[in-house]
């Protein structure tokens, strides 16, 4: 879908995934150092949201332009404090020139075909800091099978090997598993990649 297809899921429905943080990174975030993050594909923010409630300073961007109005008008019953650890960001992930400024980076639930995927991942990765961890989350080819919802388009779904090829030898992998989430049609079926980019003076840095 392009951003006028997303804007119009978006329109006139708030909170589509809902207001809670994804679980998956409630459980990795709450054992990682407060830093800077990078929320790509952030949709209505609900983890960046979430992130900056507990001292994440973070940027947010996606191409819906109508999803981060939702996603500011939510915030917006923040806390001050909360609301300026917030940037909303309106761009195209698969087009972004990043910095290397960011402890975390997440991708959730982006799903393109294979070349712009890769490109997204690249951005992903540019924009770590040195020991920063890339998360990336999202429905796995499996799930059209032996699971239930998500995109039936087995092109743009992966499975966790394939995002650890997306990243080659440029990070060192944590995890890289399949997660299984129980939804009310059934247990659904997503990738999960945990990377970090090499600390400064590592031997994997000097190479």
């Amino acid at each position: 879908m392009d951003a006028a297809d997303w804007d119009r899921k978006y329109q006139g429905r708030e909170l589509v995934y809902g207001e809670a943080p994804n679980a998956t990174l409630v459980e990795t975030a709450t054992t990682l150092h407060r830093g800077r993050a990078l929320d790509l594909a952030s949709g209505q923010g609900r983890n960046a949201i979430w992130l900056a409630t507990r001292g994440w300073i973070v940027d947010a961007v996606d191409f819906s332009s109508v999803a981060l109005t939702s996603a500011s008008r939510v915030a917006a019953r923040a806390p001050a404090s909360v609301r300026e650890r917030l940037t909303w960001i309106h761009a195209d992930v698969t087009n972004l020139s990043t910095e290397p400024n960011y402890d975390l980076v997440l991708m959730f639930y982006l799903h393109l075909p294979p070349q712009e995927r890769r490109r997204a991942v690249s951005a992903a990765v540019s924009a770590l800091k040195p020991e920063g961890i890339l998360m990336i989350l999202g429905h796995h080819t499996d799930n059209i099978e032996a699971g239930v919802g998500g995109p039936q388009e087995a092109e743009i779904l992966y499975s966790p090997e394939d995002l650890a090829s997306d990243i080659g030898s440029r990070l060192t992998v944590l995890t890289a598993e399949n997660r299984y989430r129980n939804v009310s049609e059934g247990t659904a079926i997503d990738a999960l990649l945990l990377a970090s980019r090499p600390g400064l003076g590592s031997e994997a840095d000097r190479g």
